[in-house]
């Protein structure tokens, strides 16, 4: 089981290489089959309705309300006439649609890329990308009959098939149902097949069939520019993509992580002891993945496998790179903390997978009895830790903004945006300023001998301080490119002989008289050390305004 993980990992790698495979997983009946499952109590024949145009129609039904002649779009009322002992319920699309994304999660034990496909509903489509993954299971024929019965155990209506494009794998598991399909087979399977199974509109399928166009060969036989030009652009893609001529793209539900390690469980666990355990062996293992590699990781991933087709995923991220499988374990067990109630088991956990992304270079660190790790390393670790167990957005710290305007110079920011942003901070120049900014500069009252002389006594709040020393002044100007002023439109050049001058709008100019503040270091008699300016200049009839905006250690 162990090995699994590394040959999963190297199929994936390889994947991109190799033609791709597809595997898709049709359960028409999941709302109903879901419901049951959910409640004991519901028993068949069981429709959802919903309402659609005024009126009510069914929008799901079961198998047993299928065989009874019971469709989707039926009138409500109908469909009672029909069968009398039938069972209703009013559909609830957002949560069917949330409850099948978790059961698209559950799929990716199977592989590591699993999407919902919403072309046709929100639920009920499941796409598998089994590139290089088929021989862990013993062939492509033998995981998808591994997959169709594990559903079916559990009680789900489900179809499936396996082909080198999505919309062939689509086509194949609604219209022709479960097989796997060979690129060789390709044309000979889908030329077969309705015009249904293009995904295409249902005002475009009717349209081909006022034409006489039933089957995906007979389409292919007519000219493409009058197709597009009746049918739209759509049409010929979705027959493009279905025969290859055009890749279809998918879109993982879950991270995509190249490198990591799983157990299986032969009984389900359900302590968070055992699965921190577990999240231990397997960090180990990935650090020795990543050592062999010379990596390290930022984010990490911890996916716990529900048997009742859940998932929960722990996501916890390291300031800088790291391998260290203690670190990772610790990580992960703080976060844990802050779950709570949250934490639910269900029917057991039979399998985890521990992965990591954001991965770069990472040098190797010589650990031994002479050796010790730097104290940034240590400090970096610690905000770790405290994040991962009061949150991120719990510890913060200060970076520095490229501002000579004290209330812009600097930001808090979570601790774990840290590397780069360290090193420009060593960058940008730092000149002197008080520990302690109040959050609004306070007017104070300023004498001096001249007006533009050193301040000689300050009143602050009702209080008189006696300035002994003064420094000063620095003086800072506005920044006029992050003003809300705009500057006067001068013309480029001249107009020409006979033309119109271009007509040039009267904008305000900028001031910069208005915003420019010096600034003064001040000491009184008790030793106190403040931080003031003057904002503006002194004007005949009107002196400036003076701030008091920091204190000095």
């Amino acid at each position: 089981m162990d090995s699994q993980h590394s040959l999963l990992s190297a199929a994936v790698q390889t994947g991109a290489s190799a033609a791709r495979r597809f595997l898709v997983l049709f359960l028409p009946s999941w709302p109903t089959d879901y419901l049951k499952r959910r409640d004991g109590q519901l028993q068949g024949p069981l429709v959802l309705h919903e309402r659609i145009k005024g009126g009510l129609r069914l929008a799901a039904v079961d198998a047993e309300a299928a065989r009874r002649g019971l469709s989707i779009g039926q009138n409500l009322a109908d469909a009672r006439a029909m069968v009398p002992d039938l069972t209703v319920r009013e559909m609830d699309r957002p949560l069917l649609e949330t409850a099948f994304a978790d059961f698209a999660d559950w799929h990716s034990n199977a592989s590591p890329l699993v999407s919902v496909m919403t072309d046709v509903t929100g639920f009920g489509d499941l796409v598998l990308d089994i590139t290089g993954v088929a021989h862990l299971f013993g062939g492509e024929r033998a995981m998808l009959r591994l997959l169709l019965t594990r559903l079916r155990d559990l009680g789900y209506t489900v179809a499936g098939a396996v082909a080198p494009t999505i919309g062939a794998a689509w086509a194949v598991s609604h219209f022709a149902r479960s097989q796997v399909l060979e690129q060789a087979d390709l044309e000979t399977v889908l030329d077969a097949l309705p015009v249904q199974a293009l995904r295409l509109a249902p005002a475009q399928v009717a349209g081909l069939t006022q034409m006489g166009l039933k089957s995906i060969g007979q389409l292919r036989q007519r000219e493409r520019k009058p197709l597009q030009a009746r049918f739209g652009v759509s049409l010929l893609t979705r027959l493009d993509q279905a025969y290859g001529l055009i890749q279809e793209r998918m879109t993982p539900r879950l991270p995509m992580a190249e490198r990591y390690a799983e157990r299986r469980f032969a009984d389900p666990i359900g302590l968070m002891d055992d699965v921190l355990m577990t999240c231990h062996d397997l960090a180990i293992q990935l650090s020795i993945r990543l050592e062999a590699e010379g990596q390290g990781g930022q984010a990490f991933h911890l996916f716990l496998y529900r048997v009742d087709h859940k998932v929960m995923a722990l996501s916890v991220n390291s300031a800088r790179l790291t391998r260290d499988p203690e670190h990772i374990t610790k990580l992960f067990s703080n976060r844990s903390e802050r779950l709570e109630g949250e934490y639910d088991a269900g029917f057991g956990i039979d399998m985890i997978r521990l992965a990591v992304s954001s991965v770069s270079e990472l040098d190797a660190v010589q650990l031994g009895a002479f050796s010790h790790q730097g104290v940034a390393e240590d400090l970096d670790q610690l905000n770790d830790r405290m994040s991962s167990r009061l949150g991120i957005m719990a510890v913060l710290r200060t970076q520095l903004v490229e501002s000579h305007i004290p209330e812009r110079a600097a930001r808090l920011v979570p601790a774990l945006a840290a590397s780069n942003d360290q090193a420009r901070d060593r960058a940008w120049p730092l000149p002197p300023r008080p520990l302690r900014l109040l959050p609004v500069p306070e007017m104070v009252a300023i004498n001096a001998e001249v007006p533009e002389g050193l301040p000689a006594s300050m009143i602050w709040r009702r209080e008189s301080y006696k300035i002994e020393k003064a420094s000063g002044p620095e003086r800072l100007g506005a920044e006029w490119w992050r003003s809300g002023q705009r500057l006067q439109l001068v013309p480029t050049e001249p107009p020409k002989k006979g033309e119109t001058p271009p007509h040039i709008p009267n904008l305000a100019l900028f001031e910069p008289d208005a915003v420019t503040r010096d600034y003064y270091v001040v000491e009184d008699a008790a030793g106190r050390r403040f931080w003031i300016y003057r904002q503006g200049f002194h004007r005949d009839g009107e002196p400036a305004v003076w701030y008091l905006h920091g204190f000095f250690a």
